[in-house]
């Protein structure tokens, strides 16, 4: 392995590992308020295409890189995209500025407390 290719897996491991934090938070929590479904619909898109690109080139560090950071981005996308369904029944964003019912939101946090 030369210090090109090396460059490659450590520039791959950092950028991919970018993604590791944002997709256990989406997954674990399922909170995905501040998300655009746009820009995870462009994004995951062209690391889809990055891959292939990589696969094209044989470039070992593309192909690990992309297909992690698909699967991560791709597992975001998803969750984000159902939650906003099962939520409002549309993909669509709400207008700017318009909020979000507290019942529906997702993102404020709800403690159980018995009453008194």
């Amino acid at each position: 392995m030369n210090w090109v290719e090396l460059t490659g897996y450590i520039a791959a491991s950092l950028t991919t590992l970018s993604f590791v934090p944002q997709a256990w938070l989406v997954i674990s929590t399922r909170r995905t308020g501040g998300i655009s479904l746009l820009m995870y619909s462009l994004f995951t898109s062209g690391i889809a295409l990055w891959f292939i690109y990589g696969l094209a080139v044989e470039s070992m560090p593309m192909i690990i890189a992309n297909a992690v950071t698909l699967a991560l981005a791709g597992a975001i996308l998803v969750i984000a995209a159902r939650e906003r369904w099962q939520r409002r029944g549309t993909f669509r964003a709400r207008p700017p500025g318009e909020p979000l019912p507290a019942d529906l939101n997702p993102d404020i946090i709800r403690e159980n407390r018995p009453t008194r």
